[in-house]
Formats: structure tokens, sequence, C-alpha cells
């Protein structure tokens, strides 16, 4: 059973900056994509970044130039690294793992960015 594990969210004013850490119980290389997904209270979850088994990245525009998604691969861990934070980053932000047949997801952990 393929785990994954968020961690360090919480509470920043505007303009801060928060890592957010997605450690996998197995390879991550076994994974066609792993990324970070939020949900706002009463708005559909959606895809903020994405990183492919091959290292290439996307984006949402709303994040682009202010969120860097990367990996370790050693450790199994992707990250989220978020700056320049707004009111409206606030969500629970979701870790994501896919393969061809799978879809994996984490329990989540809370960003709240106070103006």
């Amino acid at each position: 059973q393929v785990q994954l594990a968020e961690s360090g969210g919480g509470l920043v004013q505007a303009g801060g900056s928060l890592r957010l850490s997605c450690a996998a119980s197995t390879r991550i290389l076994s994974f066609d994509h792993m990324g970070w997904y939020r949900q706002a209270p009463g708005k559909q979850r959606e895809l903020v970044a994405a990183i492919a088994a091959g290292g290439s990245t996307s984006y949402a525009d709303s994040v682009k130039g202010r969120f860097t998604i990367s990996r370790d691969i050693a450790k199994n861990t992707v990250y989220l690294q978020m700056n320049s934070l707004k009111p409206e980053d606030t969500a629970v932000y979701y870790c994501n793992a896919d393969t061809y047949i799978m879809d994996y997801w984490g329990q989540g952990t809370q960003v709240t960015v106070s103006s």
C-alpha cells in the first residue's frame, strides 16, 4: 500500500514563504507523476504543480513564478516551495502520485495565509 505523508503547512502572513514536503513510502520514480493539489473551502480541488518521472515540471498559472516543485529521489520526497504567498493561496494542500492505473493521495496539510 503506497502512502504519501505531507508536512510543512501552517499559518503565514501574506508575502511569506512555506515549504511543503511529501514523503512517499516507495520509490518516487515508480510514479508517472507526482504533484500538489489544493482545495479551498467551497471550491474544487485544483492542480498546483506537478513533476514527471523524467523531471519536467508544470504549474498552474496562478502560482507560476512563486511556487517551485522539486524532489529528492534518495529521500523519496517531493517538495513545494511557496514564496510570496497570498491570502488566495489558503487551502488544504494534497500530495498526489499517479501511475497508468493507480492514483494515490495524501491526507492533506492546511496552509493559511493571513492578510
